[in-house]
């Protein structure tokens, strides 16, 4: 075999040593799983700020609320997280003001529905917020799990060269490389779930922002109505 041959990527992974070898499965494995969150995150972002503006036009278009909060009810599933939180806060004002109307005053009521939408706005922010975390473990341990593969290498490839009368590097190139090959995988793993994660905190702050907003001019809107 050709050194070439012997320092190709394949032929690296191949010769390694056997805790190098499931260090480097283990990484890919995180690796995929992490692609495969990124993905999923990338799609449900985007759903979440198309389906939040959609229902941004259609509230602030004047239209009536009770009409407003029958459509997002029979749509629930599919009518964003905005919308959600709309119909929540809606929901348990129209209750209110049906269920106790000498009973309650107006603001008991109002605060009823404000609680219901902080409620469902928490919920929202913890669906948005799933993977993220598993995205940061990626991202602060693959380099070192990498590193581990790397160390363990080297002290493999140097331990062989007791066995060698003469130490060249020809002689430890392979072994080192192998090593190193653990620790170019883990950054391989790591960047990206970074990258994402930092991206996807930005994005979910930027629509939790937004959902406070709403929350607060809603508030606002019910407070007049419950007069």
């Amino acid at each position: 075999m050709s050194a070439a041959q012997d320092l190709s990527f394949i032929e690296l992974i191949r010769h390694a040593h056997v805790l190098v070898q499931l260090i480097m499965a283990l990484l890919f494995a995180v690796s995929l799983t992490s692609w495969t969150y990124i993905f999923r995150k990338i799609f449900a972002l985007r759903a979440a700020r198309r389906q939040t503006e959609q229902f941004e036009r259609s509230f602030w278009a004047g239209g009536n609320l009770h009409t407003l909060h029958q459509s997002a009810s029979s749509q629930r599933d599919q009518s964003g997280p905005l919308a959600r939180i709309f119909e929540a806060g809606m929901g348990e004002f129209i209750k209110g003001k049906q269920a106790a109307r000498d009973a309650l005053d107006g603001g008991a009521v109002l605060d009823g529905a404000r609680r219901a939408m902080r409620a469902a706005f928490q919920r929202e922010l913890d669906h948005l917020d799933t993977h993220l975390n598993f995205l940061a473990s990626v991202g602060s341990v693959s380099p070192y799990i990498g590193l581990l593969g790397t160390v363990w290498g080297i002290m493999n490839a140097f331990r062989g060269l007791a066995n060698v009368q003469q130490a060249t590097l020809a002689a430890v190139a392979p072994g080192i490389a192998e090593a190193l090959i653990a620790t170019a995988i883990g950054l391989f793993a790591a960047i990206p779930a970074v990258i994402a994660y930092n991206r996807f905190t930005h994005d979910i702050d930027r629509l939790a922002i937004r959902f406070e907003s709403f929350v607060e001019e809603f508030s606002n809107i019910l407070q007049r109505q419950s007069r």
